[in-house]
């Protein structure tokens, strides 16, 4: 008897973790929902009801919380991945867009588009630790691996913001080209990399120096220059490869991170917004806006393999490993 318990709460343990495994999380803006993608069938496998106009994802280090920009409720919303229900909402300040999860998992940099803002937020006791004055429209938000920089982007101002988390001050500004839209770090937090929609670049900075290592440009035959408007980056762990979405162009650039040389340019749905590795990173998935659908890229052969439906106008995406 004692076996056949141990037995059943083994098994039971292992169809909870299979629950939880190799999942995607997708944000439709237009929806006000979250798509729950099964990356072992690559289906829809559930939908969630959140807030209105739901953008930036992330996920607590232990991946048992996403967090969840609702931008039109003016709040982040906390879901339980266990249960998958809302279990609270933190003061994020107006219109939050994006945000970035310090490596303590406690402190949330979120920046706020309608106030210029960044606001940081303690996702233990929903305190507000600070706001900080950026430039105008600020989007993008990123914490160095070290836990040392928060970088915001701000979209008229056409800067990056650079803000010393010890502190939670603005200490420096870096000009880039017209309306930036993403910031990355390489795992090892050396380089920063910015996207600029308008410009259709995308700026590399030495992390020590804050100065510029190179300018990336693209160009896709067929494709008309002003569609090129770069905004989600993602970067390989192996630092091989940077992906770019090139939003309206409806193609991810890939670019040889160590030469900035462009490798190849890879046709997905439209109007590509973000992109996400799987936790092998043996594929990328691509949250395409207009189209309504995420596309799935096989990293060693550089193909995309699958499309994948979901809700209007996916804009986030996360994935649990």
């Amino acid at each position: 008897m004692r076996l056949t318990r141990l037995a059943c709460a083994v098994a039971l343990g292992l169809a909870c973790h299979s629950a939880l495994a190799a999942t995607a999380y997708v944000s439709n803006e237009k929806d006000d929902s979250i798509s729950v993608i099964d990356l072992d069938s690559l289906e829809v496998s559930a939908t969630l009801e959140v807030g209105m106009r739901p953008r930036g994802l992330l996920l607590s280090s232990d991946n048992r919380l996403l967090y969840i920009c609702a931008s039109d409720s003016d709040r982040v919303q906390v879901m339980d991945l266990a249960t998958r229900k809302i279990i609270k909402e933190l003061p994020s300040g107006a219109d939050p867009e994006q945000f970035a999860l310090h490596p303590n998992d406690r402190w949330l940099y979120i920046s706020n588009e309608d106030d210029a803002l960044v606001t940081v937020v303690d996702a233990r006791s929903d305190e507000v630790l600070a706001q900080i004055d950026v430039g105008v429209e600020p989007e993008g938000m990123a914490v160095s691996p070290d836990g040392k920089w928060a970088v915001n982007t701000s979209e008229t101002t056409n800067m990056l913001h650079w803000i010393d988390t010890s502190t939670q001050q603005l200490v420096d500004n870096t000009l880039v080209d017209q309306r930036p839209r993403h910031v990355e770090f390489d795992k090892d937090g050396k380089r920063l990399w910015a996207s600029a929609e308008i410009g259709g670049t995308v700026t590399v900075l030495d992390v020590d120096s804050r100065q510029v290592l190179k300018v990336l440009n693209f160009a896709i035959k067929g494709v008309h220059p002003d569609k090129v408007q770069p905004v989600g980056v993602k970067l390989s762990d192996d630092g091989k490869y940077a992906f770019i979405a090139l939003g309206p162009a409806n193609h991810v650039a890939v670019v040889d991170a160590r030469s900035y040389e462009i490798l190849d340019y890879l046709l997905v749905g439209r109007r590509v917004w973000h992109l996400e590795f799987t936790p092998d990173q043996k594929r990328l998935l691509t949250t395409n806006g207009v189209s309504g659908d995420v596309s799935v890229i096989d990293v060693d052969s550089l193909k995309v393999t699958k499309s994948i439906k979901v809700g209007r106008y996916p804009w986030g995406v996360v994935v649990t490993p």
